[in-house]
């Protein structure tokens, strides 16, 4: 039997559906292997779940009609250099799993953001505003492109498109997560900057001006390499998670969405007692906090954004018992755990994430108070202090505050929200103290006369050091308990139940919007 031709409308689509296959653009794709990078369609068919993907708008092509004829366009701008559509992503773990996915395509035009993908990624944030759907965008590219001359009649400056408005409307409505890898410029870096989280490779930069914008604002001629390149943006706090290459970038894209997709049932922890012993006995001895964290959260669960940016503050995702949660935690290993304004920033903005998508916040509270002092003065701190009270005060979502060890004045209460009858619970490690401020700076305030008057040095430390010791036996947990300033003193290996049962009849997030702020 003779095999049936297919009718020529239906062929005519599938032979025009071939220039967007990568094997059908081996240039292309020789092109970026030689550079070590993947090609937009693999990150998009490793991050989404096996034939979830639907594609939207892959027929178009660049606005350029009017100077290059139609089928080189069609070969070499597949879909306009920006594929998008709509998949599933860890739908084995979560019922929500479908989210919008958006990639500009490196290899078309350098990724840039020519006038029809623009009304392609218009299409897309409308979907996702309308369904509530997570955007997963990878936003390697060029920024603007000024050679889509189609449009020359209709548009100057193309500064009236709407899509970097609406695509910031979205903010604390739905998750937003940009990947960066390669070079990020311009109207590519302002998505990146627009959304919840970005996700970025080593060898990425990021910068609102390329090479060529900065040559023509006559600034001077440089490489894309020495423009915001990772480890310059991972230290300031624009990158929230560096990673190797783009396979890790999609791995941890994935863990990330999972926390705002719901509960997982199965789950491990370390053995609790653990707790126990992780605090040195010394207070004078500083230690990691992110062991103390690991050691508290469910296995494999803790994932830390942030982490080379105001690194006397840890910000991160956490389960316990496999329900998603937030951590805020003081580290000792810089400052003392004072928080400085970058510190403040960092607790804040992640304080209003968790808010935005209902994830309770706990609180590790080890603080010696605001950091102090002419040079932290002159950053700001009185206003980036007080960013924490403004967002703990208008905090939906339950915190819960542990108090480790160092329990002192106005920081020790940003801590908690606000103050330390703030959460909803407030509970405090037999190895915690509790004072107005740090209890050496209060001998020294409160007692300066006494301590004057000493006869000699040796007299005088003497003195210190016995006015600092009932200074800490005054405000050790067991006995400051007695205050009521908060809830209970708790054997450490016993935080988790706590914790799984402050939270086990709190309502959910009520349906508002928050507006996540950018930094």
């Amino acid at each position: 039997m003779a095999k049936k031709e297919l009718r020529k409308d239906l062929n005519d689509f599938l032979e025009r559906k071939k220039f967007l296959r990568d094997e059908n653009r081996p240039k292309a794709v020789a092109k970026r292997k030689a550079k070590g990078k993947r090609m937009a369609r693999e990150n998009i068919d490793d991050l989404c779940d096996h034939g979830s993907f639907q594609e939207i708008g892959s027929l178009i092509i660049a606005g350029q009609k009017t100077r290059r004829p139609e089928q080189e366009l069609i070969e070499e701008t597949p879909a306009d250099g920006l594929i998008a559509g709509i998949a599933n992503v860890n739908g084995h773990l979560f019922e929500k799993s479908k989210c919008c996915i958006l990639s500009y395509d490196y290899t078309v035009l350098a990724g840039t953001q020519g006038a029809f993908n623009h009304m392609k990624t218009d299409r897309i944030i409308e979907l996702a505003r309308r369904t509530k759907n997570p955007i997963i965008f990878f936003v390697e590219g060029g920024g603007g492109r000024p050679g889509d001359v189609d449009f020359d009649h209709i548009s100057i400056g193309g500064l009236n498109i709407p899509t970097f408005v609406e695509y910031a409307r979205l903010s604390g409505m739905l998750p937003r997560i940009a990947i960066v890898s390669g070079y990020c410029f311009a109207g590519n870096a302002s998505i990146a900057g627009c959304s919840d989280v970005i996700i970025a490779t080593k060898d990425s930069n990021l910068g609102m001006g390329g090479p060529a914008m900065i040559e023509g604002g006559g600034l001077g001629k440089f490489s894309p390499k020495e423009i915001g390149p990772a480890d310059t943006q991972s230290k300031n706090g624009v990158i929230d998670i560096l990673v190797n290459n783009e396979e890790e970038a999609v791995k941890l894209t994935k863990k990330y969405l999972s926390y705002f997709q719901g509960s997982i049932d199965h789950w491990e922890c370390e053995a609790q007692e653990l707790l126990r012993t992780i605090i040195p006995e010394n207070r004078k001895f500083a230690y990691d906090i992110k062991k103390v964290i690991r050691a508290l959260v469910d296995k494999d669960s803790f994932l830390e954004l942030r982490s080379e940016f105001a690194i006397n503050m840890v910000t991160g995702l956490i389960r316990i018992e496999g329900k998603p949660m937030g951590v805020i935690a003081n580290s000792t290993r810089y400052l003392g755990g004072a928080i400085d304004s970058n510190a403040a920033d960092k607790a804040s903005r992640f304080m209003q994430l968790c808010d935005a998508f209902g994830l309770p916040l706990i609180s590790l509270c080890d603080a010696p108070g605001f950091m102090v002092g002419p040079e932290v003065e002159s950053s700001g701190l009185v206003r980036h202090s007080s960013r924490m009270y403004i967002v703990g005060s208008s905090l939906s979502v339950p915190i819960i505050t542990i108090f480790i060890r160092k329990v002192y004045g106005l920081g020790a209460m940003a801590m908690c929200g606000g103050s330390t009858t703030t959460p909803i619970l407030s509970l405090a490690w037999p190895s915690a103290e509790f004072g107005a401020m740090g209890l050496e700076g209060a001998v020294k305030l409160g007692f300066k006369k006494e301590l004057e008057q000493s006869n000699s040095i040796e007299e005088r430390e003497a003195l210190y050091e016995q006015l600092v010791h009932q200074a800490y036996e005054k405000g050790k947990a067991i006995k400051a308990a007695a205050s009521l300033e908060f809830d209970e003193v708790i054997d450490p290996k016993d935080t988790r139940q706590w914790i799984v049962s402050g939270l086990a009849h709190q309502k959910e997030n009520p349906n508002y919007k928050r507006t996540i702020d950018s930094w």
